[in-house]
């Protein structure tokens, strides 16, 4: 299950080497450049369904020349949603209408793929544009949430039920029930999400984990359920597709996790099957304080790549060309994963390349415009 792609040291790369448009290759899939359109959550869905916002939303991202386009964060069952309006991957109905877009971005030369999710105590919410995304109460049609202990993400929102051994478990295969589906709707990539404070994170993190058995306390105990996860879905994942995972590699918190547990826990993920580390940070608790900037979270993806020698993707505030070139040149990087960018500019590749100096192809009934 090791990785195909060589992963180089920090410095190691030149102009004639390794760039923003160079190609990459992780087991058998074949990345055109190292632009990826980052999971957006778009709140539009009914039941877990894709529709056609979907089809349109990640469709004109291809078309706008991403080497890979991931599909939002998709709950692996009803209670993980972050809303009610979230897109899901829980039951075989929803397979169609992703396999319907999963066609499209591959046909545009997009490799398609998908990230799956668990909010944990962070699901029940409102959709961002109504109450601020305020917790959802039972009585207005919201759902008791869980999580690792019995800690609300914020005081006012009803507790989570803490999992009992069996629930983890349940929830572990409906992860690899995921993957099968997944697979069936034609993506070439997975991406777990254990980042931003959602299911995952909540194991990992001390702050929010308090549980006394095997899934707590010790930092092996802690990593426990996304080692589990990970198992799973690389058991029904084939080894020839890639499988990235998404963390918060900081909590920003004193006495929360840090990117030494994240240097620890690539490193353990590698040989398990995962070829690629999306580095994100924050996100576990309301109040944490984050140092905001261009390019903010690089440092935790270059570290990574460097001391656990595994591919990472670089994330946030990136919004320049230049500014992501100069990040895979240096080596902090093999990918970056644009989102707000994205939303302002469907069609960012084709204009980098153009700011770049390089020539890539946009589709012929586009040719004419660059």
């Amino acid at each position: 299950m090791e990785q195909s792609q060589t992963v180089l040291d920090a410095g190691a790369t030149s102009p004639g080497q390794t760039h923003l448009f160079s190609p990459l290759r992780i087991r058998d899939i074949a990345f055109r450049h190292r632009i990826a359109v980052s999971p957006m959550c778009q709140y539009s869905s009914e039941d877990g369904f894709a529709n056609d916002w979907h089809f349109v939303h990640l469709g004109s991202r291809a078309v706008g020349g991403a080497a890979l386009v991931i599909a939002e964060a998709s709950a692996v069952e009803a209670r993980g949603r972050i809303s009610p309006a979230d897109l899901g991957i829980w039951k075989d109905e929803h397979i169609q209408p992703l396999k319907r877009i999963a066609a499209f971005l591959r046909g545009h030369g997009a490799v398609p793929g998908i990230q799956f999710a668990h909010a944990g105590r962070k699901a029940s919410t409102h959709v961002p544009w109504e109450k601020g995304g305020s917790f959802l109460p039972e009585r207005e049609g919201g759902w008791r949430t869980v999580a690792p202990s019995s800690i609300p993400f914020r005081e006012t929102d009803t507790p989570p039920l803490e999992l009992s051994k069996a629930q983890i478990r349940s929830i572990v295969e409906a992860f690899a029930a995921a993957a099968r589906r997944a697979l069936a709707a034609g993506f070439e990539v997975i991406e777990i999400h254990a980042a931003h404070g959602y299911l995952i994170n909540e194991f990992l993190s001390p702050l929010s984990n308090h549980r006394r058995d095997e899934y707590g306390g010790s930092f092996e105990n802690r990593i426990r359920f996304a080692l589990e996860v990970t198992k799973a879905i690389r058991s029904e994942w084939p080894d020839s597709l890639p499988l990235f995972i998404r963390i918060s590699a900081s909590d920003w918190l004193e006495g929360g996790w840090t990117i030494d547990d994240s240097v620890k826990l690539a490193s353990i993920l590698k040989p398990l099957g995962i070829d690629l580390v999306d580095c994100s940070s924050g996100g576990l608790v309301p109040y944490a304080k984050i140092e905001l900037g261009p390019g903010y979270q690089v440092p935790f993806s270059e570290r990574i790549r460097r001391e656990a020698g595994i591919l990472t993707g670089a994330v946030g505030m990136i919004t320049e060309p230049e500014q992501a070139d100069r990040i895979i040149r240096e080596g902090r990087a093999d990918m970056t994963l644009l989102a707000r960018q994205f939303l302002r500019d469907p069609y960012f590749p084709l204009h980098a390349a153009e700011a770049l100096g390089i020539e890539i192809a946009p589709p012929v009934q586009y040719k004419r415009a660059f």
